[in-house]
C-alpha cells in the first residue's frame, strides 16, 4: 500500500505540475496556486494545497464552491449544465486526481458520503476537496457536522463558516442594540417596544444570514429528466452569486444573478417569519406590562404585525441578501482570503471587523427603512 501511495503521490504531482505550466500563477512563499488570468473574473478557479483544520480555524482555503451537479439550467454558455466547454478535460482531470488523492489517504469512495462519491465520479470534485474533507474528518464536532448534508457544502467551501456563524450570532445581539440606540438616542426608552422586536427579529435571523448566502461545494443529485427550464435555472444556480467555482465548473451571468433572486426569496420567508416572532414576543410583553403599570399604557402601543412582518421580509430579501452576498463571495473570498491565507489571526480577525460592522450598518438602514415606510413612528 505504501508503494501505491508513493506512485499516488508522485503520478498527482505530475499531472499538477503541468496544469500549472498551463495557467498563470500566483506565489506566495513556497506555495503556488494556479488560477485564471483575472482574479476578479467571476469564474476565477483556485487550487489550494492541504492545509489543517481546527474547529473554529480561521485559514480559508481558495475554494468557492459551486452547485456542480449534473442538472441542466445554463452554465459558461454550453451544455446547459453548468459547464464550459473546456470543462470536460477538467472534469477528467479532477476524477482522476481526486481517487488518486483518496488512494494516497488509502481511502475508497464507499468510504465517503453518497453525494461526495457521486460528485467525484462525476468529475466534480478537486482533490483539494478531498484534503479538506480528510482533515476535517478528523475533528469529532466536525466529522458530525459533515453527515449533514447543508454542512457538508459549506464546510467544503469553506473551513471559515463556523467561525462567521459565531461572529454574527455572537456580535448581533450587541451591534443590534448600539445602533438602535445611536438611531434613537433619547427616545431609545420611549421606542423600547421598537428596539426589542427589532433585536429578536435580528437574533432569528442572523443564523440564516450567514447560512443562505455562504458559498458551497454542491452536492446535490441531478434534476429528474424533463424538469423546465425555469426549474433547472435556479436548481443549479450558486449559492452566492459572486463565489469562486471549482475547476470543472463554470456559471453564466444568468445564474448568478438566479442567486440572488433565489436567496431573495429565501430571506423574505426568512426575514417575515423571525418579525412574526418578534412582534408577537413585544406584544406579549407591552400587554403584559399595560397589566401592571397603567401609566405605561399611554406611552406604549402595540406593534402592527403583518405591516411590519411584511416590511422586514422585503428589506432582508433586498438590503440584507445584497450586502451579505457581496461580503461573503467578494470582500472575504475574493479579497481577503487570497490576501491573508497565511496569516490565521488577521484574516479571522478582519472578517470579524467587517461582519461587525455590517451588521452595525445593516440595523441602521433598518430604522431609516422602518421609519420611511410608515411602521416605526419617531415618538417626541
Amino acid at each position: 500500500m505504501a508503494a501505491i501511495a508513493t506512485a499516488t503521490a508522485t503520478s498527482y504531482l505530475s499531472t499538477t505540475s503541468l496544469s500549472r505550466h498551463q495557467s498563470s500563477t500566483f506565489r506566495f512563499s513556497s506555495l503556488t496556486y494556479p488560477i485564471n488570468f483575472s482574479t476578479f473574473s467571476l469564474n476565477a478557479q483556485f487550487n489550494p494545497p492541504r492545509t489543517s483544520f481546527p474547529i473554529f480555524s480561521t485559514l480559508s482555503n481558495h475554494h468557492g464552491g459551486g452547485n456542480i451537479d449534473g442538472g441542466g439550467g445554463g452554465g459558461g454558455g454550453s451544455g446547459g449544465d453548468g459547464r464550459g466547454k473546456d470543462d470536460g478535460n477538467a472534469g477528467e482531470r479532477n476524477k482522476k486526481e481526486a481517487i488518486m488523492a483518496l488512494a494516497e489517504a488509502e481511502r475508497t469512495l464507499d468510504s465517503l458520503p453518497k453525494d461526495l462519491a457521486s460528485a467525484i465520479e462525476a468529475g466534480k470534485i478537486p482533490p483539494a476537496v478531498i484534503h479538506r474533507f480528510l482533515e476535517l474528518e478528523k475533528s469529532p464536532v466536525l466529522r458530525w457536522l459533515l453527515s449533514f448534508g447543508g454542512f457538508r457544502e459549506r464546510l467544503l467551501a469553506d473551513d471559515l463558516f463556523l467561525t462567521k456563524v459565531a461572529i454574527e450570532c455572537g456580535i448581533g445581539i450587541f451591534t443590534k442594540s448600539a445602533a438602535e440606540l445611536e438611531k434613537r438616542r433619547e427616545n431609545f426608552t420611549k421606542e423600547l417596544d421598537f428596539v426589542c422586536a427589532d433585536v429578536v427579529m435580528a437574533i432569528v435571523a442572523d443564523f440564516m444570514l450567514v447560512w443562505l448566502p455562504a458559498p458551497t461545494v454542491g452536492l446535490r443529485p441531478s434534476l429528474a429528466i424533463g424538469s423546465g427550464p425555469l426549474t433547472k435555472l435556479f436548481y443549479n444556480c450558486p449559492d452566492n452569486a459572486f463565489q469562486v467555482v471549482l475547476s470543472g465548473t463554470s456559471y453564466s451571468f444568468l445564474q448568478r444573478l438566479g442567486a440572488i433572486v433565489r436567496n431573495g426569496a429565501k430571506l423574505f420567508a426568512v426575514g417575515s417569519g423571525a418579525s412574526l416572532v418578534g412582534t408577537g414576543v413585544t406584544n406579549t410583553l407591552i400587554n403584559a406590562r399595560k397589566a401592571i403599570d397603567k401609566t405605561f399604557a399611554g406611552e406604549a402601543e402595540n406593534l402592527p404585525v403583518l405591516s411590519s412582518s411584511a416590511a422586514y421580509g422585503v428589506y432582508m430579501a433586498f438590503s440584507s441578501n445584497l450586502r451579505y452576498q457581496i461580503l461573503a463571495g467578494v470582500i472575504e473570498q475574493r479579497i481577503l482570503e487570497p490576501l491573508l491565507h497565511k496569516n490565521k489571526i488577521m484574516l479571522g480577525a478582519l472578517c470579524f471587523v467587517f461582519r461587525t460592522g455590517n451588521t452595525f450598518l445593516g440595523s441602521l438602514m433598518w430604522v431609516d427603512f422602518a421609519r420611511w415606510i410608515g411602521i416605526q413612528r419617531s415618538r417626541e
